[in-house]
């Protein structure tokens, strides 16, 4: 009966017939295979339930790991700069040294050069808009001074540059920016 045909004869019996018809084997072979296939989904149900909490449990960990360590690398980039500070600093408050202010400035300078060259690697770009139109998400405005030679609403000035990371500011940039110059009475009546 390979080929199918014994569940054809019990699926032609009447409802409530096909009940008396099966065995007391074929019953509790029955309920045997759904209580193995029940086992087998809860333990299917166990094991995803606790694959999802190590999965959420690993995603949390790597959270606070990145919180706690993600300066580590900026952190290692400036400890070069704070050597050259350090010496720089001892070099100045030593009298009679080879180089006197001549030597310390080019410190600085070597100094200036290893920071930018560490905010070069951290991708922190510098935000310097001179000349350029007035941005107020990229620059706050500090003063507005009459201009000339500027166009209206241009940067005169940048007081303090700023700083931006990955696209994202850190800090605006600080500015003056040109200004039309206002007509005064005499002005006015000349014309």
């Amino acid at each position: 009966m390979a080929d199918g045909t014994e569940n054809v004869e019990a699926r032609n019996v009447e409802p409530g017939a096909g009940a008396a018809a099966r065995s007391a084997e074929e019953w509790q072979a029955a309920l045997t295979a759904a209580e193995t296939a029940a086992a087998s989904s809860r333990d299917q149900y166990l094991r995803a339930v606790a694959e999802l909490d190590n999965v959420r449990k690993r995603a949390q960990r790597d959270v606070e790991n990145a919180h706690r360590y993600g300066l580590e690398r900026f952190a290692q980039e400036l400890l070069p700069v704070r050597d050259s500070l350090e010496l720089a600093v001892a070099a100045g408050g030593q009298d009679g040294v080879a180089g006197g202010e001549a030597g310390l400035r080019e410190g600085l300078a070597a100094t200036l050069k290893l920071l930018t060259h560490a905010f070069d690697k951290l991708a922190i770009v510098q935000i310097n808009p001179q000349g350029e139109r007035f941005a107020p998400a990229q620059h706050e405005a500090v003063l507005t001074q009459e201009s000339t030679s500027a166009a209206p609403d241009s940067v005169l000035q940048v007081v303090q540059s700023g700083y931006s990371l990955n696209g994202r500011l850190l800090r605006p940039a600080r500015v003056i920016v040109a200004r039309p110059p206002q007509m005064t009475a005499n002005t006015a009546r000349t014309t």
